[in-house]
């Protein structure tokens, strides 16, 4: 009985694929996100190594950096959008406040925008050199 669940969970678990070894922490990826993962031990497979070139594991693991790193900056973009709307509130008209706060708001949406297409950009290139 005991070899039988054993083989049920081996194949649940290649059913589910690699996914369910990375966790998570705030939605950020782990470093490993990119590189080919052994569905079973949830191991990096070592035969997909490589050092140099496209697929280099160095790059993969960059990406994976750097998207955590984009998403963060998005997070904080998001403050200071937020930042700025408390700005708008609190200058009580005065012409000073009001367009330091528009200016505020206006330049986290402005970078916002950028780390959205950055992360597409880097989460498509890592998806297209590690397949």
């Amino acid at each position: 009985m005991l070899g039988l669940t054993t083989v049920f969970k081996s194949i649940t678990l290649l059913a589910a694929g690699p996914a369910h070894c990375e966790n998570t922490f705030f939605g950020l990826k782990p470093w490993y996100h990119y590189l080919k993962l052994d569905p079973t031990t949830c191991d990096i497979d070592r035969t997909a190594f490589h050092t140099l070139g496209s697929n280099s594991s160095f790059l993969l693991i960059g990406l994976a950096v750097v998207d955590d790193l984009l998403r963060i900056a998005g997070l904080l973009a998001v403050g200071y959008v937020i930042y700025g709307g408390i700005q708008y509130i609190t200058s009580q008209g005065s012409p000073d406040g009001t367009s330091k706060a528009q200016a505020t708001v206006l330049n986290a949406l402005i970078g916002l925008a950028i780390c959205l297409v950055a992360i597409g950009a880097v989460s498509f290139a890592g998806k297209a050199l590690g397949a």
